[in-house]
């Protein structure tokens, strides 16, 4: 059993905890993301870096052999053309550590999924008032 694991409690502790050579990728994937949505907070859920905006926004993690970037279903399906050469499941899309990184891309991306949630809280906020 591993009860005694440590959780990770921020995205600093999550980024210095993986090997060096991946930390300089996942700082500048963190600047991406905080950038293409400067509203969103950090947190971790799912043991993952996560960012907020009325809802989780994206999630990303470190793995052996990829970086997982998780825009949710609708994020991938909408980016389904340009992320045609990337590994790619429902919500998930795996960009390997042997190639790079497209920073553009998921600015592009996080930033569609700003304005989804900022419009599912509008949908809801209106919903209540009736």
């Amino acid at each position: 059993m591993e009860e005694n694991k440590k959780s990770i409690e921020s995205i600093d502790e999550y980024i210095s905890s993986c090997p060096p050579e991946v930390q300089e990728v996942l700082e500048t994937l963190r600047k991406v993301i905080k950038e293409a949505a400067p509203e969103a907070t950090e947190k971790i859920s799912y043991q993952m870096p996560t960012f907020y905006l009325y809802g989780n926004l994206v999630h990303f993690a470190n793995f052996k052999n990829h970086i997982g970037f998780y825009p949710t279903p609708s994020g991938t399906e909408t980016f389904k053309q340009e992320l045609s050469k990337y590994k790619t499941s429902k919500g998930a899309i795996q960009f390997q550590k042997n190639e790079p990184i497209p920073y553009e891309l998921i600015s592009r991306m996080v930033k569609y999924r700003v304005v989804e949630n900022i419009k599912k809280a509008e949908e809801k906020a209106t919903k209540k008032k009736k």
